[in-house]
C-alpha cells in the first residue's frame, strides 16, 4: 500500500515540475509517512474468513477489508460575533446625560439633541453620520449627534460594534463604547463623577476638564463642579430619590351669600 502511495506522489511531483532539492526533501517526509501507516494497526485492517481463521497467510480468495481512514474535522471560519450591547443603568444614563449637557446637546433630555451638529444646526436624517463640516467663530468641525462624534471616531465604533444607523439607541451604545475604550466604564458604574473620571473622558470630549481644569484640546470647557451638580441631580432623579411634588386638591371658596346656588353647594 505504501509503495502505491509513493508511486502516485512521485507521479504528481513530476507533473508539478518539482525541483530536485524539493522533491528529495519531500521524498524523505513521504517515506516517514508511509512507515507510520505500516505501524498503525487501525489504518489498514485485514480480516480472514472463518475457514482461514488462525492462518498466518491468506489465500487469493481471502476477503480483505480496508478500514476507513480517520480524517481530522475541518475547521471553517465562524460567523462574526453579535455586537455587544451595553446595559444602560441609572449611573451610566446619568453620565451620558452629563456628556450631552457638557457638549451642548442636552435639550432638556429631548431626542432633538441626537440630531445636533457642531454649531447648533440640525441634521435632516438619523440614517447615518452626516460627515459635514460646520463653522462657527474660530472653529470648524464635523462633529454630530448627542455626543458630538467625529466622522473618524464614528467609523471606528461602527466597525468595532457592527452598528447601523444613527438613531438615539445606537448613539448611546457608541458613547458607552468610547467610555469603555478610555478605561472609564468601571469608574462610571460607581455613581460618582470624580475628577479622575472626568479626566479620563477629557481626550474624548473636549468639554470635560482635565485634572488641571482645562480642556484637553484647548477648547471651551465646563467646570467640574458644574458637571458634578448636573450629574448628581440627574442620578437622583433616575434613581427615584427626588420626591414627587404633592398635588393639593383645589376646593371652591365658601359661599358668602344667601342665594339658592350657594345653598346647594353646601350639601
Amino acid at each position: 500500500m505504501s509503495g502505491r502511495i509513493l508511486f502516485l506522489v512521485k507521479l504528481q511531483l513530476a507533473r508539478l515540475n518539482f525541483s530536485l532539492p524539493t522533491a528529495t526533501a519531500f521524498k524523505g517526509t513521504l517515506f516517514l509517512f508511509c512507515g507510520c501507516l505500516a505501524l498503525m494497526p487501525s489504518a489498514l485492517a485485514v480480516t480472514a474468513s472463518s475457514k482461514d481463521e488462525g492462518s498466518k497467510e491468506f489465500g487469493d480468495r481471502a476477503p480483505k477489508h480496508l478500514a476507513q481512514f480517520s480524517f481530522p474535522r475541518l475547521q471553517f471560519p465562524g460567523f462574526p460575533s453579535a455586537p455587544r450591547i451595553f446595559a444602560i443603568t441609572a449611573e451610566r444614563r446619568a453620565l451620558l446625560n452629563t456628556i450631552r449637557y457638557a457638549e451642548g446637546t442636552w435639550k432638556e433630555g429631548a431626542d432633538l439633541g441626537y440630531r445636533v451638529m457642531f454649531g447648533g444646526s440640525l441634521m435632516d436624517s438619523l440614517e447615518r453620520h452626516p460627515d459635514k463640516v460646520n463653522y462657527t467663530t474660530g472653529y470648524a468641525s464635523a462633529a454630530a449627534g448627542a455626543y458630538q462624534f467625529m466622522p473618524a471616531t464614528w467609523g471606528l465604533v461602527v466597525r468595532a460594534m457592527g452598528l447601523a444607523g444613527f438613531n438615539p439607541q445606537v448613539q448611546d451604545q457608541a458613547a458607552l463604547f468610547l467610555i469603555q475604550k478610555r478605561g472609564a466604564l468601571a469608574l462610571a458604574d460607581q455613581g460618582i463623577l470624580s475628577a479622575e473620571l472626568a479626566a479620563k473622558l477629557a481626550p474624548e470630549w473636549a468639554s470635560f476638564p482635565t485634572l488641571r481644569g482645562s480642556s484637553y484640546y484647548g477648547q471651551p470647557v465646563k467646570r467640574l463642579t458644574e458637571l458634578q451638580r448636573f450629574y448628581e441631580a440627574n442620578l437622583n432623579r433616575l434613581q427615584g430619590r427626588v420626591p414627587m411634588a404633592k398635588t393639593v386638591p383645589q376646593t371652591a371658596p365658601p359661599c358668602s351669600d344667601n342665594s339658592l346656588d350657594c345653598a346647594l353647594k353646601s350639601f
